[in-house]
């Protein structure tokens, strides 16, 4: 049975979406059940209900106090593995955001997450009532004649909570996307000072990556071509010196061509200096990623709004973006029909946005390109950011400073 893409892609994601609310569930009211059973016995304790009330309740508050950053691992698990969205933990650095979570935000969000797989379970039950009234004997649908109308009913209400379902689970996983990585990750100090580590280590890498790059040229330039080019000019140069008896014609294209060798020595010297398209100094990035997009092999929707040049290299890192991640689409997006790549500078910002309709899954722990890529765009101090959810879209965003 063929199935459109677009059909497979929508069933994808509800099949992601729900599958996240399913786990979340019980996570969340895992806590909610604690809060309740604390509140309870402490009510017995004051009351003097029960002399076993205050053991129960120690009981209760060390294992609500242990659960927390077991919760908080299963979570990150969660959208790590669901979504994937990789929440940095911040450990006990901020406790109280995470009981807060996990005591308010959690309970609020799992009872969110009960009633829409609830509403989903029931819209099936509910929109296959027919099937289950047959499975029934044959004398019960005799002695209530006029059921029908009812069944139908049930059947169009079981409908329509399937055809709201897949918006509600997407925008409570939305909304959880947004909310928990704030609550449960690290702090804006432990960012900082992680950015510090990273960007250390990034410009270290950056500069022994040319370092080794600089050098595997040199190698292969003196190895290789050059040195063809030099016995050339060598032979070319002993020619000359040699076979003075040649007519004045003769000689004039021994000169040419000795000259010209000697040139083509220069130029692959210079290669070193000068591996991105001339077109990128001459005329600037909204020219350069216009002559990408024409050349890709699928339809490429380029926006540029760029009101100045900007700086060489970040109009290079910029580039190379682009053309690494049309690249990727074109080699490892599956039933991507289309690429949007939009380039914008707000402030001193610019910002790259490379987007396409595949059937998303890339993930960037698991190709040295993208790792490359994003260890490029360190290297001038940006910041690279990945989307691609099972079922698409797959959306890369990279922000590089640019100075005004």
């Amino acid at each position: 049975m063929h199935i459109p893409p677009r059909l497979r892609r929508a069933l994808t994601r509800l099949n992601r979406d729900t599958a996240f609310l399913a786990l979340g569930a019980p996570l969340h009211l895992f806590m909610g059940f604690l809060l309740f059973m604390i509140f309870g016995l402490g009510m017995d304790t004051l009351m003097g209900r029960s002399s076993d009330a205050p053991v129960v309740l120690g009981f209760a508050l060390v294992l609500t106090v242990f659960s927390v950053p077991a919760l908080t691992a299963a979570q990150c698990w969660r959208f790590r593995q669901v979504l994937g969205i990789d929440i940095p933990r911040s450990g006990w650095q901020r406790p109280w955001r995470q009981f807060g979570y996990h005591c308010l935000a959690g309970a609020l969000f799992g009872g969110l997450e009960a009633l829409v797989v609830g509403l989903l379970l029931a819209g099936v039950a509910a929109s296959l009532t027919f099937v289950w009234i047959y499975a029934l004997p044959w004398q019960w649908r005799l002695e209530h004649i006029g059921y029908t109308t009812q069944v139908g009913y049930v059947s169009v209400a079981g409908l329509l909570a399937l055809a709201v379902v897949p918006a509600l689970a997407a925008a409570l996983v939305r909304l959880e996307s947004q909310v928990v990585p704030t609550l449960l990750g690290r702090s804006r100090e432990e960012d900082l000072a992680r950015r510090v580590e990273d960007l250390t280590a990034s410009r270290a890498g950056a500069v022994d990556a040319a370092d080794a790059e600089r050098r595997r040229i040199e190698r292969d330039l003196h190895d290789g071509a050059q040195q063809r080019l030099v016995s050339l000019a060598l032979n070319l140069g002993l020619a000359k010196a040699t076979l003075t008896d040649l007519p004045p014609e003769a000689r004039e294209v021994i000169d040419a061509a000795h000259r010209e060798a000697k040139e083509a020595i220069e130029e692959l010297s210079s290669l070193v200096r000068g591996l991105h398209p001339a077109v990128l100094d001459e005329l600037g990035l909204d020219a350069a990623l216009s002559g990408l997009a024409a050349r890709a092999p699928l339809p490429v929707r380029l926006r540029v709004d760029l009101p100045q040049r900007l700086t060489p290299a970040v109009e290079a890192v910029a580039y190379f973006v682009a053309s690494e991640a049309l690249t990727n689409v074109a080699k490892h997006a599956r039933e991507a029909t289309r690429a949007d790549v939009t380039v914008t500078r707000l402030g001193g910002i610019l910002r790259v946005v490379i987007a396409d309709d595949g059937a998303g899954g890339a993930d960037p722990s698991k190709g040295s390109g993208l790792t490359g890529l994003a260890q490029r765009v360190r290297s001038v101090d940006g910041t690279f950011r990945m989307s691609s959810p099972v079922g698409g879209p797959t959306v890369m965003s990279v922000e590089l400073p640019c100075p005004m």
